[in-house]
């Protein structure tokens, strides 16, 4: 009976949210509605301190600064100087500038944090040089829509702060974690373009001199300083993830002043647009918290996750479930409402299973990944229809981007196999 009515709030939350109703409403209607059914009127008055401990959780204080230091990069102009960069070394590869949409993608995705961020930018930067050149459609929209969906696993991803903040788990651990994977990931599509270009007439870039190509590399030096600051500072101990934030945002400001772009309006409109999506994000972790209250004091995951475990599911097997829940929900959901209506539910379960608890962050990060480039509300197929300036039909986005999710779906099943993808970097952390 109680995993009925567990399976009866899921499905109610579920379908308000599918019906436009805002999520951290949603959440909390569901939340306060079974507390209040549950234990009384008192039990919104425990709301307060769960409120009260979510806003102070030092952590969360990471999300605004990695989400600052994206709109300092977006819109430094590094962006533009880094495809050009790159577009040297990669254009003569069979596939052209399609490997270097990859690569600037994933390059980006270490500074921003973003898919968002990532597809817009580099589909602004990267479509007119596409068109002018006479690229196929599909395969350009699909490859900038599938790399930037790397802007939540390459390191910093607010994505997987906000699960280590759900979770209680170790954010650098997690942006370890995520490192080898987005950059295998990467790999993966670029040889995907390759394979599929081989033998073909693909357009391609002049050869230029070497001393050519290594006077236009000095442009990759700024995000290469920044990713190198954040994460190695991570990594060897010498400071947190709010803290290595915080250092990347500093760094980001001289590079900027650099540039000659820093004044009153580009602050302005940076710090105005984190405010915008810190309070949108913490709105949400908030309603999510307020949701695992009701879930932990009514005892509810204690008995679904029996009632999992009953079923004498392997491992190996609640993943597979989990991985076709996961594109089925991705279809109708964006990423952050993937994460926080699912994880409280879903993680006791797993980790009762005996799943690495950092292991599985990649792994939800990576469904979630899936889920922004499969139709009809893949979040990035939008993105990069909004930036074309040719008006042609968004299906060309969603036939470029599937083959793209067919190698996630695939790699996946490669992180399952050999876990240690994810927990080697980890497991050398200083």
């Amino acid at each position: 009976m109680t995993v009925m009515l567990v399976f009866l709030a899921f499905g109610l939350m579920l379908g308000m949210i599918l019906l436009g109703m805002p999520i951290a409403v949603s959440m909390v209607t569901v939340g306060g509605l079974s507390g209040v059914l549950v234990f009384g009127w008192p039990f919104l008055q425990s709301t307060g301190a769960v409120i009260w401990s979510v806003q102070n959780e030092n952590i969360l204080t990471a999300i605004p600064l990695f989400i600052l230091l994206g709109e300092l990069m977006l819109r430094s102009g590094i962006a533009d100087r880094m495809y050009q960069a790159l577009s040297v070394w990669f254009g003569r590869l069979p596939g052209g500038l399609l490997h270097t949409n990859i690569g600037c993608c994933a390059l980006f995705s270490a500074t921003s944090g973003s898919s968002v961020a990532t597809a817009a930018t580099i589909g602004t930067v990267a479509l007119p040089p596409l068109q002018a050149r006479g690229y196929p459609m599909p395969q350009a929209l699909g490859s900038l829509a599938a790399g930037g969906t790397l802007g939540i696993l390459i390191p910093p991803s607010v994505n997987l702060l906000v699960y280590g903040s759900m979770t209680s788990n170790s954010i650098g651990k997690l942006f370890m974690a995520g490192l080898l994977p987005g950059l295998l990931l990467s790999l993966a599509f670029m040889t995907y373009i390759y394979w599929s270009n081989r033998g073909t007439d693909s357009p391609r870039e002049a050869s230029l001199p070497l001393a050519q190509k290594l006077a236009a590399s000095v442009h990759l030096v700024p995000p290469l300083i920044l990713f190198g600051i954040v994460m190695g500072s991570i990594y060897f101990g010498i400071a947190t993830a709010t803290e290595s934030a915080a250092l990347g945002v500093v760094v980001a400001l001289l590079l900027t002043w650099k540039a000659g772009r820093l004044d009153a309006p580009f602050l302005e409109a940076s710090f105005l647009q984190t405010a915008r999506i810190t309070g949108m994000i913490m709105l949400i972790i908030t309603a999510a918290f307020l949701l695992n209250l009701t879930v932990s004091i009514t005892g509810v995951i204690d008995e679904l996750t029996l009632w999992v475990t009953g079923f004498g599911l392997t491992p190996t097997g609640l993943l597979l479930i989990l991985m076709l829940f996961y594109v089925l929900l991705g279809m109708f959901m964006d990423v952050l409402s993937m994460q926080v209506v699912t994880i409280p539910v879903i993680y006791p379960i797993v980790v009762a299973l005996g799943i690495d608890p950092i292991w599985f962050g990649v792994f939800v990060v990576l469904m979630c990944e899936l889920g922004m480039i499969t139709p009809p509300v893949g979040m990035n197929l939008f993105v990069v229809q909004s930036v074309r300036k040719d008006n042609g039909p968004i299906r060309e986005v969603m036939w470029g981007a599937m083959p793209y999710a067919g190698i996630m779906l695939l790699f996946t099943l490669l992180l399952m196999a050999l876990p240690q993808i994810a927990l080697w970097l980890p497991n050398l952390m200083w």
